[in-house]
């Protein structure tokens, strides 16, 4: 993958693949006969479909990074070296049926469940073009199987656990998936969701992405108990993975949507990870004060992108492949944004910014008005 230097992180900058890490990279899957079976059923073309998912997740914090650099938004909140917890968990749903709330750093999630990339763009914009015309800049859309998340971190899991449960008494082979930072397992709502769904057997797929920190706290600050060791609690057995590693995400989290669907739901599937920057862009100095230089390091050598596009290349796929899908994503990326900003002069209607009530004409009667178009609520009827 090409590298940039102004915006990636120093630990990327001069990438080169460590044999050694490639050689743990497959044995990760080949350890494990149901993962490496779920592997092998995966095609060619399966395996740049996921590069090409972890390439525009990449490229896509970079494009707003450069705009915090140009001036265009102020800061961002990207997911830099956590792309494979997100696209390894949506490559292995039905996402022509299942359903995910992603935190703020799978926002790739979104365009893999079919929103527009541009949208990953206007969101930050707040125009009126944008999914909640201007209102927010977390985005979603129900009609596509994404439930727009809030800031309020835990949360998810209750509502991920309600559309399970809705999906479980209609009879329907679907789930619900949310991600949840290892902070947030510190939370009520995280407890209460699980208690919910493992009380009544929801569907659930819960994936605790561990990236080490929550927010300036460290994993060891912040609590006692290691994430893989809550689950237990709820009488869950959790998968473990790599959350670096693309294939062993997905392998866990198919395993995890097999168990659910068999009716042996709730789900927890907990991935290791690391964020190689700050909670947003204008902390990545607190970020660095805050963990040893060595642990950006350790988790810079193994970069998701890199590390699987070291994987295909030994499975065969010729390099000038890996390239044009690359290519193709850049262009991709790089276009989203030009018609995001485009869109710069459409600003949302003053009244859309009030809560008027629901008379006639009000930003809430137009809201209400949206969201009930064009019948019953879609989470529940999407097929």
């Amino acid at each position: 993958m090409e590298r940039h230097p102004v915006f990636d992180p120093p630990e990327y900058r001069n990438w080169t693949a460590d044999p050694v890490l490639v050689r743990d990279y497959r044995s990760r899957i080949t350890g494990d006969p149901l993962r490496a079976a779920l592997v092998d059923q995966l095609e060619s073309s399966d395996l740049l479909d996921l590069y090409r998912d972890l390439v525009l997740t990449r490229l896509q914090d970079i494009g707003l990074k450069r705009w915090v650099r140009q001036g265009v938004i102020s800061k961002a909140w990207l997911g830099v070296g956590e792309e494979a917890v997100t696209v390894g968990c949506v490559a292995a749903l039905d996402r022509s049926r299942d359903v995910v709330i992603p935190m703020i750093r799978n926002a790739g999630a979104c365009h893999m469940m079919g929103l527009p990339l541009e949208q990953g763009f206007t969101c930050y914009l707040g125009t009126a073009d944008s999914p909640s015309g201007g209102r927010d800049f977390h985005y979603g859309d129900i009609g596509k199987g994404v439930i727009q998340p809030v800031s309020q971190m835990g949360t998810s899991v209750p509502v991920a656990a309600g559309a399970a449960l809705a999906f479980k008494n209609r009879g329907e082979e679907r789930v619900a998936l949310t991600w949840t930072g290892d902070g947030a397992t510190r939370t009520a709502a995280f407890h209460e969701g699980m208690v919910f769904a493992s009380r009544l057997g929801a569907p659930l797929i819960l994936v605790i992405q561990n990236n080490q920190v929550a927010l300036g706290t460290t994993l060891e600050q912040h609590g006692a108990a290691r994430p893989e060791d809550m689950p237990a609690a709820y009488g869950i057995e959790p998968l473990t993975c790599d959350g670096n590693n693309i294939l062993d995400v997905y392998a866990a989290t198919a395993l995890a949507r097999e168990q659910c669907i068999r009716g042996k739901g709730p789900a927890v599937v907990v991935a290791e990870t690391f964020r190689m920057g700050g909670h947003a862009t204008h902390d990545e100095k607190e970020a660095r004060d805050t963990f040893p230089a060595e642990l950006f390091v350790h988790w810079g050598r193994r970069d998701p992108v890199g590390l699987f596009e070291a994987w295909l290349l030994d499975e065969g796929i010729p390099a000038e492949t890996i390239t044009e899908v690359e290519t193709s994503a850049d262009r991709a990326v790089r276009e989203a944004a030009e018609r995001a900003l485009s869109s710069c002069d459409k600003l949302p209607e003053p009244d859309w910014a009030l809560f008027e009530g629901f008379s006639e004409g009000g930003a809430l009667h137009g809201l209400a008005h949206r969201l009930a178009a064009p019948g019953p609520p879609r989470i529940l009827t999407r097929q």
